[in-house]
């Protein structure tokens, strides 16, 4: 997939996750729509402002402006036609924001893809070349021996979701973080060459995720995708795993990577509307390469 349309085909994918617009109630997203009128820039609206930058009739804005004006999440501009948001607004977000860090907002969204589709789902940071788990919900893969508690330590070469991560940061940094741990082979899969991993690197770039198939254990399949700031670094991963008995390689990630894009966008959502208040907690031992 050509540089220029690798974001493209991400959001393709992510696409395939969104809700169904015959569920949707039009008049409340129409009122959220108002509300997003506002924004830098456009702090103070009339209502003809209002309704071009919502897509809405005027007649229609007037109306939702003045029920949000009711309810005190909008307010009059003294002298003037226009209209600006209270700091009552606030709350509709504080919620959210009060919930903590990365992996606690992560955690139910992990929560809601196991076991219907994968065995185990996770978010993880890099630290100088090892992928260190955030958060894991699993059911079912104690047999195979893979422990992956939150603070365990994997070599990030060895991971879908380490090259995940790995592949969307400048090819220097990549090299810097596969020479920082040894490289031993967990499988027959497992890539340990420096060459070409960085080959692999620039393939899941391309491809806008990462596909392990018995590279880091045997018998265990995992798709991952990064989770990106708003300058496009990856912040943290979200990986899906399932047994190999259970689907088909192809079959796996053509239904789990849609979903891990998913949550990796709504989670980078979460990381830009909150201006820096979601971000990692602190990891134990932590290192930078």
């Amino acid at each position: 997939m050509p540089e220029g349309h690798e974001e493209a085909g991400k959001r393709a994918l992510r696409a395939q996750g969104a809700a169904n617009p015959k569920n949707q109630v039009q008049s409340v997203a129409k009122v959220f729509a108002v509300l997003k009128a506002f924004g830098p820039g456009a702090t103070e609206l009339t209502v003809a402002d209002v309704a071009g930058r919502a897509g809405l009739d005027r007649g229609t804005a007037f109306r939702l402006i003045h029920t949000l004006a009711d309810l005190g999440y909008l307010r009059s501009v003294p002298g003037s036609r226009r209209w600006r948001l209270t700091l009552r607004c606030l709350e509709l977000g504080f919620a959210a924001l009060s919930a903590g860090d990365l992996p606690e907002h992560a955690t139910p969204l992990l929560r809601e893809v196991v076991p219907d589709v994968a065995d185990a789902a996770s978010l993880g940071a890099l630290d100088a070349g090892q992928v260190v788990y955030l958060a894991r919900v699993e059911a079912g893969l104690e047999r195979h021996g893979v422990v992956r508690r939150p603070g365990t330590r994997v070599g990030a070469y060895a991971t879908a979701l380490g090259q995940a991560i790995l592949a969307w940061l400048p090819e220097g940094e990549q090299a810097a973080h596969l020479q920082a741990v040894e490289r031993v082979k967990l499988s027959e899969r497992t890539l340990t060459d420096l060459g070409d991993l960085l080959a692999r690197l620039k393939a899941v770039r391309a491809q806008g995720f990462a596909v392990s198939d018995g590279e880091n254990a045997y018998g265990l399949r995992t798709v991952a995708t990064p989770v990106l700031d708003g300058a496009g670094r990856p912040v943290a991963g979200i990986s899906l795993t399932v047994a190999s008995t259970r689907q088909p390689v192809a079959d796996f990630v053509a239904a789990a990577a849609p979903v891990a894009l998913r949550i990796a966008a709504e989670l980078e959502d979460g990381l830009r509307l909150s201006l820096g208040a979601i971000g990692l907690p602190q990891m134990a031992g932590a290192r930078r390469a």
